[in-house]
């Protein structure tokens, strides 16, 4: 089976990157992804928000650097949906466990940031 996501789209706000109990990095943002199309002669689009979750620290780091509100990505990774409670109310949320990061040039790269692409995957190695 497969489980592999990949969106082009921008960065809705700066990351944050906080650290775990057992003090890994983990950085966190949302992605927005706009879909366009023709109903005719009527243009229309959609804009979905794709919640992003990172834990490998080498790509953690480039997060924290360069990331930033505006910025757009093509993100890869994987999804996975977790339960938790909340004022006694079982609660869900789907995120995608990033894995590749790569940032495109355009108007919304931010300065420099733009150059910095690739995966950033701690435990594979091609």
């Amino acid at each position: 089976m497969l489980n592999q996501c990949q969106f082009i789209g921008n960065v809705g706000k700066d990351p944050t990157v906080n650290f775990t109990q057992a003090g890994k990095k983990v950085a966190n943002f949302s992605l927005a992804v706009t879909e366009k199309w023709k109903d005719g002669d009527e243009r229309k689009e959609r804009t979905e928000w794709v919640r992003l979750v990172c834990f490998q620290e080498g790509l953690c780091n480039v997060i924290e650097q360069y990331v930033q509100k505006g910025n757009r990505l093509f993100v890869s990774g994987k999804m996975q949906t977790r339960q938790y409670e909340q004022d006694g109310v079982t609660k869900y949320s789907t995120e995608v466990i990033l894995q590749n990061l790569e940032m495109l040039g355009g108007q919304n790269s931010g300065g420099n940031a733009g150059q910095q692409s690739g995966s950033f995957d701690d435990d594979i190695e091609f």
